[in-house]
């Protein structure tokens, strides 16, 4: 019977390691996720400086319709109503420089290459050099 008391005894101790090191494993996960965090929250305050020390000189909100798109073939649907977009802002704009932002472009492709969205809402930022950026308008 001692041999078997000793058994279980061991067996507690070993549960008991294992234990400890998933709750170690825990705490490091825990510690990688903050890091994580702080980076992303340095790279939104590294992007939100870049922004403020561009100087927006002139910024204006569009709902741009692009249902002269649906006009062309199918599978030409898309990239035409991109470049709707770049010439209403070239019209209404002048910039010396255009950038879609990754959002504006993700926006008219979400639905592919053959269904284009019929508007899109944007804020074209103008900076002091005369590039304009076109971002999502709020809340689309």
């Amino acid at each position: 019977m001692t041999e078997t008391s000793e058994e279980t005894e061991a067996e507690e101790e070993t549960e008991e390691g294992e234990m400890e090191e998933g709750e170690l494993e825990e705490e490091e996960e825990e510690e990688a996720v903050e890091e994580v965090k702080e980076e992303e929250e340095k790279e939104k305050v590294e992007e939100e400086e870049k922004a403020e020390e561009k100087k927006i000189v002139e910024e204006r909100i569009y709902t741009i319709p692009l249902g002269r798109a649906w006009i062309s073939p199918r599978n030409k649907r898309t990239p035409r109503a991109v470049r709707i977009v770049r010439g209403f802002i070239q019209r209404h704009m002048k910039p010396e420089n255009l950038i879609l932002s990754n959002e504006v472009n993700e926006r008219i492709w979400s639905r592919g290459i053959q269904k284009p969205p019929r508007k899109i809402r944007v804020r074209a930022a103008k900076d002091e050099e005369g590039t304009v950026t076109l971002y999502l308008a709020e809340g689309d």
